[in-house]
């Protein structure tokens, strides 16, 4: 079990020496000082377990209000942080009114040396159940949004998706690292999934990190965690994504976009297993498996001095390929099949089905959005027919990818469309590559292939 960390305060130099040597078996580190005006620096700047505090300080005064005034203060910078005041001169009233401000106890000098240790003992494991219970409501929430996400399955009829299936099977029984690649849409969260639900994880929380979604400047906060006050908008402490995760898998999505100098973070984390939050000096170890995705050719971003390559052998002791849609034929129409009873049941159109020559259409189209734009041309069909049975003429297809004679036509918005899917073609996924040669941010252009389903 932690043993903590006490912040002594008392301005009698005798007293410290003797309560340091008392508590050095009881704490895994006692820090004293003689003068409470440190106290606002150092409870911002360290992580203190509790807080032993004298309540009289100046010559000829025995009223406690000195004590109060700084209890105050400490509860002010950290509302969380436990303190147990310390005085010679005890008073019912006045003892009332510190455990009314805030204070866990009330001890008395000359103290006895088994009670005040048990004392201090038990606020600290009062100030851990607080910890642990609101990580926990933490933990509940995340894994509230993640119960609440929609879940699909995957529909497997051809040789290549068997094949991986049986994968899946064979890497699921251990806890090495995956990397899954492949184009968008291809349904790499599923095979993550699927992989966490066969593993000795699967009563654990499997959690995901849209790693394309977070602007830079929140990388290391939505990963790592932070301390309240460790920068401008940091309000309270905040459990980060990986120690969210512990015990069960973490799913590291476009992990192509995690900025260089985050990389080694996220390196020393899968070596040495513990994390360090911002604003924390302290340690947090994490027993996790890691899943990641990306659809970016992460080999050339190595050489590209994009990606570091100790990282990259970290992340994928196995790698999963998943092939596009139109490699993969004898799934289309059962795929189809699955989100006709999903979004017929949803739409209360449970009877339709998808005519001979319906089928045909959907098999010999190239599917450039693979199995999402897939899902949205059957969603979008059962929304609008009106018949028991869906023809060809219910599916409507983006057109060909474009060239520069054919590119400017249509609505603006179809324009921008045909331009970043062009140059998305062009430049093989590469989304950074990509953001520059268009002149706007990775966000932006992530934001926009959502919009546009690219």
């Amino acid at each position: 079990m932690e043993k903590g960390k006490i912040l002594v305060v008392d301005d009698n130099k005798s007293i410290l020496s003797a309560v340091e040597i008392l508590l050095q078996d009881e704490f895994e580190e006692v820090i004293t000082i003689a003068s409470p005006n440190q106290l606002p620096s150092l409870v911002d700047s360290t992580d203190f377990d509790l807080i032993l505090l004298d309540m009289n300080f100046a010559a000829g005064l025995n009223t406690g209000n000195e004590g109060l005034y700084w209890l105050t203060r400490i509860k002010e910078i950290k509302p969380e942080l436990e303190v147990v005041l310390f005085t010679a001169y005890g008073d019912v009233e006045l003892a009332v009114k510190a455990l009314k401000q805030g204070a866990a106890d009330f001890i008395l000098k000359p103290w006895d040396n088994e009670k005040l240790k048990a004392t201090l003992r038990n606020v600290f494991k009062l100030q851990q159940s607080k910890k642990e219970i609101k990580k926990l409501r933490q933990k509940e929430s995340v894994l509230k949004g993640e119960i609440n996400k929609e879940k699909h399955f995957i529909i497997a009829q051809s040789p290549q998706m068997l094949q991986i299936l049986a994968l899946i099977k064979k890497v699921a029984a251990t806890d090495a690292n995956v990397l899954i690649t492949g184009d968008n849409g291809t349904g790499k969260e599923l095979i993550a999934r699927e992989l966490h639900r066969l593993s000795k994880r699967s009563d654990e929380i499997l959690l995901t990190v849209d790693m394309g979604a977070l602007s830079e400047s929140l990388f290391e906060s939505e990963l790592f965690g932070h301390k309240k006050g460790a920068f401008t908008d940091a309000r309270e402490d905040r459990t980060g994504k990986i120690e969210n995760a512990n015990n069960g898998t973490l799913f590291l999505d476009e992990i192509g976009n995690l900025p260089l100098h985050l990389q080694p973070k996220l390196l020393s984390v899968l070596q040495n297993r513990v994390i360090t939050p911002i604003g924390s000096n302290k340690t947090v170890p994490v027993n996790l498996r890691l899943i990641c995705a990306t659809n970016q050719k992460l080999d050339q971003m190595v050489v590209d001095g994009k990606f570091r390559e100790d990282l990259l052998y970290r992340i994928n002791t196995i790698q999963i390929e998943i092939p596009p849609l139109n490699e993969r034929k004898e799934d289309i129409t059962a795929i189809a099949n699955y989100f006709l009873k999903v979004y017929g049941n949803k739409y209360r159109k449970p009877d339709l089905e998808i005519s001979p020559a319906g089928q045909a259409k959907l098999i010999g189209y190239q599917w450039p959005g693979n199995v999402r734009e897939l899902q949205h041309t059957i969603e979008k069909a059962v929304i609008l027919c009106d018949k028991k049975e869906l023809t060809p003429d219910d599916f409507f297809f983006k057109p060909s990818m474009p060239g520069m004679n054919d590119l400017f036509d249509g609505t603006i918005e179809e324009m921008e469309r045909k331009m970043i899917a062009r140059i998305l073609q062009k430049n093989n996924q590469n989304l950074t590559t990509v953001a520059e040669q268009l002149g706007i941010t990775r966000q932006t252009l992530y934001n926009k292939m959502k919009k546009y389903n690219l």
